[in-house]
């Protein structure tokens, strides 16, 4: 009986001993910051602790250590529907000259097989590019903003150089409408000038998924932004409550891929209004997007009147001097000219 005493305690205490062993092995905490980017981690993905993209939010497992990519889209009615912008993380649409808007399409969580139709440069495109540290794509340019390029002011690969070789022309267009580059393309590109494809872009700030769900504001379905008299460059972003999204609409047709169909859909609609010259007799501006100035901000079917502001090259909403977060997702800017106007070139429905 001492012997099967023995035992038994000997066997309890070794299961004892397993038990606090599993308790005091904990996952180390580690609150030190790997780099900038996660400091502007969303609530909820710091608790699940992965990576997340800079630029949408959306949380990642892997390091996304990727460089952007910026690429000049046209946005003539020839030219639509375009190639890639569905996978663009941020789109910034200004206008080019006259009343034609042109598009910067940033991509970095998304890598699509075909962009295009890719248009000429101007310098205000290149300085946005040059905020996020990306890789700037054009075909053609500016006089202002082939000085730009040629100084090396910003990594660039540009169709002027490479036509028919990394650019290729679609058959089924006709120029200038139909110049395209594809994603692998422009990786050779790099490859080929030497530029590095690694370092991520600064993040933005986001709210976290239960955040998004209690945001406040104007309720606003839908806003129009007009650019020009004839509607030929008018955007509208109609609210799908459905989806919790925001469908974009150019001259009144929805926005598309070209090539799968697929409808743009974006999460952050911003629109800001800037000071606009005109510096030459073909319609060419100059715009100021260093100064900040009035927005709006549509998240989640509802519209706050906010200002903006160029947080080291980045355009960024605030209220008050403090930076407001973004909803995870895709994020569309719109510039328009002071002049009319933001509340004469905007008009929202509740409906």
């Amino acid at each position: 009986m001492k012997k099967w005493a023995v035992a038994v305690a000997a066997i309890l205490l070794l299961f004892t001993g397993c038990s606090n062993s599993k308790e005091t092995v904990k996952k180390p905490v580690n609150n030190e910051k790997s780099d900038t980017n996660q400091a502007n981690k969303p609530d909820d993905v710091v608790k699940a602790d992965p990576y997340f993209y800079p630029l949408t939010g959306i949380a990642t497992d892997t390091k996304p250590d990727q460089r952007a990519v910026a690429v000049m889209v046209n946005n003539h009615p020839k030219a639509r529907p375009q190639s890639g912008l569905n996978k663009a993380d941020i789109v910034y649409e200004i206008l080019a000259e006259g009343n034609i808007t042109r598009f910067l399409a940033v991509f970095q969580s998304e890598k699509p097989t075909n962009i295009g139709p890719v248009r000429s440069a101007r310098v205000y495109y290149i300085n946005l590019a040059k905020g996020l540290n990306a890789l700037y794509i054009a075909h053609g340019y500016s006089p202002e903003a082939k000085k730009l390029l040629d100084s090396n002011y910003v990594d660039n690969l540009n169709g002027m150089v490479y036509d028919g070789t990394l650019f290729k022309r679609s058959s089924a267009r006709k120029p200038p409408h139909n110049s395209y580059i594809t994603y692998d393309n422009i990786l050779k590109g790099a490859e080929l000038k030497g530029y590095t494809m690694k370092g991520s872009p600064p993040a933005f700030t986001f709210y976290s998924v239960e955040e998004s769900k209690s945001l406040t504001g104007q309720e606003a379905k839908s806003v129009s932004i007009t650019y020009s008299k004839d509607g030929t460059f008018n955007s509208k972003f109609q609210y799908d409550e459905t989806l919790g999204k925001y469908k974009r609409f150019s001259a009144g047709e929805q926005t598309v891929d070209l090539e799968t169909g697929d409808p743009i859909l974006v999460d952050n609609v911003f629109i800001i209004e800037a000071v606009h010259k005109t510096i030459d007799a073909y319609g060419l501006r100059d715009i100021d997007l260093e100064s900040g100035g009035k927005a709006y901000l549509l998240q989640k079917g509802k519209v706050n009147e906010v200002e903006w502001a160029n947080k080291n090259g980045r355009i960024i909403p605030v209220k008050n001097g403090e930076e407001i977060p973004l909803v995870q997702g895709k994020t569309w800017v719109n510039v328009v000219p002071t002049n009319p106007g933001l509340h004469s070139s905007i008009s929202f429905n509740v409906q």
